[in-house]
């Protein structure tokens, strides 16, 4: 049996991360195991609102085109509003670890749900303070789920993408 691995890559912009991961799912990889975490707005572009479709979530005003695009691609996207960050768009199979983090109350000293879903996946404290800073700085939280041999597929494609490789 394979065993979970992950890999977090953390971008400034959406168009970064949308384009990130259209150039997963070209090169053939499985965009399924692919999660996004982002505000999804700026204090300038206030959506208006979200509404569900199946398994695709749409907001009308800000940045609705890009989520819109990519809720297209990735599945059970959701809209959560969490304290200390506000409204939070995602994306992939992070969402049923967030739910998870939510019932059952996994919040690491002043983390966030987001921290706390990442700590589930193996993240370590120092990442999670990191990471979580990056979406209340309104960046864009990429992850990659799978076996090794993905995390490995994924890094190689993203080697050149616009990721911040280190966030400090």
């Amino acid at each position: 049996m394979q065993s979970e691995h992950s890999a977090i890559y953390v971008f400034n912009t959406h168009s970064d991360a949308e384009d990130a991961i259209r150039a997963l799912g070209k090169s053939g990889f499985d965009v399924k195991k692919l999660s996004l975490i982002g505000k999804g707005y700026h204090s300038e572009e206030h959506p208006i609102g979200f509404y569900s479709t199946g398994d695709r979530i749409k907001a009308w005003g800000g940045v609705g085109a890009f989520w819109g695009g990519i809720w297209g691609l990735l599945v059970a996207p959701a809209v959560f509003v969490l304290p200390g960050l506000g409204v939070v768009a995602m994306a992939g199979p992070i969402v049923t670890t967030i739910v998870a983090a939510l019932e059952g109350a996994v919040v690491i000293g002043g983390i966030s749900a987001v921290g706390g879903a990442l700590s589930m996946i193996g993240a370590s404290k120092d990442e999670l303070i990191k990471y979580d800073t990056a979406v209340k700085a309104d960046k864009f939280v990429l992850i990659v789920h799978g076996d090794a041999e993905d995390v490995l597929r994924a890094k190689n494609e993203l080697s050149n993408s616009r990721a911040v490789v280190d966030l400090q």
